[in-house]
């Protein structure tokens, strides 16, 4: 079984369709057809299910999946630690971080780390926190801001930033009980603000049914603005649109209010010198107090 078997067959996996893989991979349709057909006869099992609709995997072809996912992914590790480990980083970095973290806490650490290692090829995907925690196991990432903290055991998590979650309203309502009732709009199940909204109304005993679930930071805030509903933000997140006057924030007990978002990568993962460096410069920010913090009662 040679490593270029597992890479077609990873495509084809990922594709479902030896036409697209061989696109993706430059191939001859027929050479990735024949690999597919030569792995299969080498294991003695189908490894896909074949339809008018594309091939789709097995429970054995599921299974190889899995050990071609971790042995390509060595690979990749085994040759960054040849190549990559110098004092002056270059190659892919590729990050992850919840959609707030991202546009108002990575502004200035990436510009910071770009201009220092302007070799480094930076890419960032936002996601919620469970789906990068997910990319960052699978090896789709090699590390990503999240809510924390992380306890998982193949994963090293790095206190990165603080925030603090806020109650926010169309602009000068101030009367909380009230507000508590009007409909929440809030970002998908699964996401940290959404868990705090639910925890924070169940210990006030709060019966709410008209949670509006919406994709984008701006559009919460946006509907919020125009008096559709209240929600729950991190303050750094719309610090902004209340020195605007679109919206007015209302700060919540202690013991809903603390935002910790973490850096988390694998243990197992090899320290290329771009990933390094990088929590080297988030370990030398921590403990800073963001000036959105200074917040007055």
């Amino acid at each position: 079984m040679e490593t270029k078997d597992l890479r077609i067959f990873q495509a084809v996996a990922r594709e479902g369709s030896v036409t697209k893989a061989a696109e993706v991979l430059n191939y001859v349709q027929s050479n990735v057809t024949n690999r597919i057909q030569y792995l299969e006869a080498q294991l003695k099992v189908p490894l896909f299910y074949r339809s008018n609709r594309g091939m789709s995997l097995t429970a054995p072809g599921e299974k190889l999946l899995d050990y071609a996912n971790d042995i390509l992914a060595l690979i990749e590790e085994a040759v960054k630690s040849t190549t990559q480990y110098t004092e002056h980083p270059s190659g892919p970095l590729r990050l992850g971080s919840i959609e707030t973290a991202a546009a108002h806490h990575l502004t200035q650490l990436l510009k910071d780390y770009h201009c220092a290692y302007p070799d480094v090829e930076l890419s960032l995907t936002t996601n919620e926190t469970h789906q990068l925690l997910h990319m960052v196991i699978e090896h789709k990432l090699d590390g990503a801001f999240v809510y924390g903290p992380i306890h998982a055991p193949d994963i090293h998590c790095i206190s990165a930033f603080e925030d603090e979650l806020v109650l926010i309203s169309e602009p000068d309502k101030h009367d909380v009980s009230h507000l508590l009732t009007k409909p929440m709009l809030l970002f998908d199940v699964g996401c940290t603000h959404r868990t705090k909204m639910e925890d924070y109304l169940r210990d006030h005993g709060i019966v709410h049914d008209q949670l509006m679930a919406f994709g984008t930071l701006e559009v919460i805030i946006n509907g919020v603005a125009a008096g559709l509903g209240v929600s729950l933000l991190p303050q750094s997140s719309v610090i902004n649109a209340e020195k605007m006057g679109k919206i007015t924030s209302h700060r919540l007990p202690e013991a809903y209010r603390h935002l910790e978002i973490c850096f988390i990568h694998r243990k197992d993962s090899f320290y290329s010198s771009a990933l390094s460096k990088l929590v080297q410069c988030i370990e030398s920010d921590v403990g800073q107090t963001p000036s959105y913090l200074v917040i007055n009662t």
